[in-house]
């Protein structure tokens, strides 16, 4: 389909996404392009996602197992329409990696790094007289290993093409929006008298404006403005965010907490492409979680993460790196460093510093070189570049030691305005002693270490926060945060091959949006005041010896807990109840009988594990308020056995764009509609109608089908199902065919 744009004679962003063909060139390129087989596509895309993951695959453990190689990218398209004078740019938000882009035969541009934007002016490559224009987009990820993490391969975020007219004020790289003071801001920090904004445009005199009776932006009301410059609309939040170690963070003048989320750019079974309505329903599956800050480890995110994280109340500490000049994998940053760190550093923050939600820049992450004089150079030359594109927000940077070595660092961390600490937080009190006036954040902690991390920051103001490592599993860095079973081959992820573990398990959320135990065990330590008995969760530790052998721990999982009292054939022994609140005290009943009655307070941990001897039926456990009444309750009961699966769309209508997304999850229940916690079910999934089939998997990162075929099976009794709107209005019918009843949905595509 040959694609027509037409600009008129006006500026215009055109969506580039459609129309596209593809050929996988293989893991070396080895492939030939001429005689191979084309796939007709359409963006985002990623080839990785579409393979099983393999023992041997290039990527290797820290990779998932996925094959990389190279990818040739093919469309065929008319010239726009332009005025005299104006310029046509493809704009790429992100390629992994090693782009060569190609126009009509001729080499136009290159791009190294995956995780930053370009763009490309093509406007002399351009055919004239209506002929069609040959784009060609050579992406070469066959450098392996280049990446800690799943990094995905392709053109998997979004091209547009954009026509900008000679001097108008319409580039949105040139702008930025800047609060330069906000004036009677009101006791609860919602409100303010006024927001004075300086707009600055790159070769245009500053503008300042004057907004009365503004509200401010923050994680709990993220008001966001229209503000309109020539031809451009920016979505910006007046905000204030100040720090100091003798009073911590005040957002808005308010004083704030840190809860953060570490969390990879994938989107889990759709590998890394980047769906708008996927990257919204990340940030919102981190707001439900009770996080209020993602730290984008260790790169760029996407656009539309950020809008995200803007209109739904998300702060961002927004990353660079992950390494500088010593290399972690074989071919990673550090063979791009020294001749693009300043093109990544500015396309990062002219991108991103108009997001009110971006509250300070990092430049990297545990580098390897910390022990070396340069490292303060190389910290000082990315703030530089940083700085002198926005002055506003300050800048960190993730330190860390693997020997007893770490006060050495100090000349290092002199040169962040706040310290981030990886795991280091036991170092905190005696750093503030030696240098009092560091204000410092844990930009890494363990997810075991919940109470601990919300105790110390908490009770220190030159502690500002926390961000654990991670808000949501992911593929690659295969095996970290696994337990395993007697009998299965133990080890930290990065202590070897962990195949056919091919994804990370330390998320406080999984892959398919389900909430493990200690995700609302750490919700309620920091978002519950002491003594509210309207909440309370209740969660099993699985036994030793129920499945398979002992179980053994890693150091970023926890205990294998689930919301399950399905424990066939444990009758009569002893099995463990673990119960989160910051009530007074828990009662626990079994079959409407109480067999337990704990106080619990900050002493434990906001939480009690209670032993009592299995028997199928109902288990409640209820929050006691200060008056010994019963309040919130937390129930799990014993199912029968398997009946149907249940399927319940996220969203029941969806845009016909061709873009939007619908999730729907997948359940194993019993003839009463509960769930059978303990269920694996094969299942094969169809799509009729309006939308197309996208991808479908569960949580376990020991299934090997890839997640792009129709064949799930369930994990715990859930899956995750993910369909593709095309461009028609019409109802979308979902069906999950399996040895149990045939379960169906439906989802409505309106234009």
């Amino acid at each position: 389909m040959l694609s027509a744009l037409v600009a008129s004679g006006q500026s215009m962003k055109e969506n580039f996404d459609f129309d596209w063909q593809f050929v996988y060139a293989g893991s070396k390129g080895e492939v030939n392009i001429e005689t191979a087989k084309k796939q007709n596509i359409n963006l985002p895309h990623d080839w990785d996602i579409f393979h099983a993951p393999s023992v041997d695959a290039p990527m290797g453990n820290d990779g998932g197992y996925y094959p990389g190689g190279v990818g040739i990218y093919t469309k065929t398209f008319l010239s726009p329409k332009m005025k005299e004078g104006s310029s046509c740019r493809l704009h790429f938000e992100g390629v992994y990696q090693h782009a060569t882009v190609t126009l009509n035969g001729q080499e136009v541009s290159t791009h190294g790094y995956g995780y930053t934007p370009f763009s490309v002016d093509i406007t002399k490559y351009l055919m004239a007289g209506g002929q069609p224009n040959q784009l060609e987009v050579k992406v070469d990820n066959s450098q392996q290993p280049n990446c800690r993490w799943y990094s995905g391969s392709g053109i998997y975020r979004h091209v547009w093409l954009e026509v900008y007219e000679k001097g108008a004020l319409d580039d949105p790289a040139k702008l930025f929006v800047q609060t330069e003071g906000i004036y009677g801001i009101s006791a609860d920090g919602t409100q303010a008298d006024s927001a004075r904004v300086r707009i600055a445009y790159e070769g245009q005199k500053d503008e300042l404006r004057t907004y009365r009776n503004v509200r401010l932006w923050s994680p709990g009301h993220p008001a966001l403005y229209d503000i309109a410059y020539g031809k451009l609309h920016v979505k910006h939040g007046f905000r204030t965010f100040t720090y100091n170690a003798q009073e911590g963070a005040r957002l808005n003048g308010q004083p704030i907490k840190i809860n953060g989320a570490c969390m990879h750019h994938d989107d889990g079974i759709l590998g890394a492409m980047a769906f708008d309505a996927a990257e919204i329903r990340k940030v919102r599956l981190m707001k439900e979680a009770g996080f209020n800050l993602i730290r984008t480890s260790h790169n760029p995110q996407t656009r539309a993460m950020l809008d995200a994280c803007d209109s739904l109340g998300m702060m961002v500490v927004d990353e660079a790196f992950d390494g500088w000049y010593s290399q972690k994998t074989a071919h990673d940053y550090h063979e791009l460093i020294d001749a693009h760190y300043a093109e990544d550093l500015t396309a990062m923050v002219l991108r991103d510093r108009n997001h009110p939600s971006v509250i300070c820049w990092s430049i990297g992450n545990e580098v390897i070189e910390r022990k070396e004089i340069k490292v303060i150079q190389t910290a000082r030359k990315m703030k530089k570049v940083i700085t002198d594109l926005d002055k506003t927000r300050p800048v960190t940077e993730a330190l860390c030691s693997w020997d007893s070595d770490w006060e050495i660092f100090d000349p290092h961390a002199e040169v962040l305005d706040i310290v981030g600490y990886n795991y280091m937080m036991h170092k905190a009190q005696s750093d503030h002693e030696r240098c009092p006036e560091r204000v410092m954040w844990q930009t890494e902690s363990y997810p075991r270490e919940a109470f601990r991390n919300w105790q110390n920051t908490s009770r220190n103001a030159f502690i500002i926060g926390d961000m654990v490592w991670t808000g949501l599993d992911y593929l690659g860095e295969s095996g970290i945060g696994q337990f395993y079973y007697e009998g299965e081959p133990r080890g930290e992820h990065y202590s070897g091959k962990h195949f056919p573990f091919h994804g990370a398990y330390c998320g406080d959320v999984d892959i398919t949006g389900w909430r493990k135990p200690i995700s609302h065990y750490r919700d309620i330590l920091w978002n519950v005041k002491d003594g509210d008995a309207n909440h309370i969760y209740m969660a099993v530790r699985e036994p030793d010896h129920y499945h398979n052998g002992r179980i053994s721990e890693t150091a970023w999982s926890v205990w294998p807990t689930w919301e399950s009292w399905n424990w066939s054939g444990w009758e009569g022994k002893t099995i463990e109840v673990e119960i989160y609140t910051k009530a007074r005290g828990v009662k626990l009943y079994l079959n409407n009988k109480l067999v337990a009655s704990k106080p619990v307070s900050e002493a434990s941990e906001y939480k009690t594990i209670i032993p009592i001897v299995y028997e199928p039926g109902t288990l409640r456990a209820v929050a006691i308020d200060d008056n010994d009444k019963e309040q919130a309750t937390s129930v799990l009961t014993t199912s029968d056995k398997a009946y149907t699966l249940r399927l319940t769309p996220e969203r029941k209508v969806i845009k016909a764009d061709g873009e939007d997304l619908a999730y729907i999850t997948m359940e194993v229940v019993d003839s009463k509609g509960r769930i059978v916690p303990d269920a694996e079910v094969q299942a094969e999934i169809e799509v009729k109608g309006a939308g197309k089939f996208l991808a479908a998997g569960s949580t376990s990162f020991k299934d090997l089908e890839p997640t792009t075929t129709n064949r799930v099976t369930t994990y715990k009794g859930r899956a995750l199902i993910v369909v593709r709107s095309t461009n028609k209005a019409g109802n979308i019918t979902v069906m999950a065919k399996s040895a149990l009843k045939t379960a169906s949905t439906v989802v409505k595509q309106k234009l």
